[in-house]
């Protein structure tokens, strides 16, 4: 089980309607990370900050990639700075990977290339399955990609440390939203200058 590469291939799979941008999907793949991580023992997360763990991530790249990049030394990373770092381009790199390995494909366009789609794959089925069966991760994941526009997802049956990864991501993709508000507010305030307004 990989929920980083089950919620790409969800965001990007038509019938499920999870739309996000690359920045957003980003921050959301660098967390799905994190709690696939925890699960297999490669990092611990007390409190705010991420223990490396003895534990390799075994049979993905992607995650082995992941646990080189952890801060070893104390007093180690915060949740918060992790999905920022790991998170800047994770989208594109993921595309890239799963498009090497035949589970996304681009249709043919003449004048601009067309968005990655799922192609029919074990892979996706699986993803789909954790979706239709309100895997609570995915969901939550799945939640915060749509900031607010669905209902909260019950987490109750989680681990603190989960929650608390969840919350970063959330807290993370609210913050970006705010940013992107906030310099489409200039750009206009700056193009009525220009023009005099």
């Amino acid at each position: 089980m990989n929920t980083a590469r089950d919620l790409l291939l969800i965001s990007l799979d038509r019938e499920h309607g999870v739309p996000a941008d690359q920045g957003a999907l980003s921050l959301a793949l660098a967390g799905a990370e994190l709690i696939d991580l925890m699960n297999m023992e490669a990092l611990a997360v007390q409190g705010e900050r991420i223990v490396p763990g003895l534990a390799a991530a075994h049979g993905d790249d992607m995650l082995s990639q992941a646990v080189s990049l952890l801060v070893r030394a104390e007093p180690y990373e915060l949740v918060d700075d992790w999905l920022w770092r790991r998170g800047s381009g994770l989208a594109a790199e993921y595309v890239s990977v799963l498009q090497g390995e035949g589970l996304l494909a681009r249709k043919p366009h003449r004048l601009m290339p067309s968005p990655p789609q799922t192609a029919e794959s074990e892979a996706r089925r699986v993803a789909a399955a954790r979706w239709k069966e309100g895997e609570p991760v995915l969901l939550a994941l799945a939640a915060a990609l749509r900031r607010g526009e669905e209902p909260a997802v019950d987490v109750s049956g989680l681990s603190d440390p989960v929650v608390a990864v969840l919350a970063a991501v959330g807290g993370a993709e609210l913050e970006l939203e705010a940013e992107r508000q906030r310099r489409s507010v200039e750009d206009a305030a700056f193009d009525n200058i220009w023009r005099g307004a």
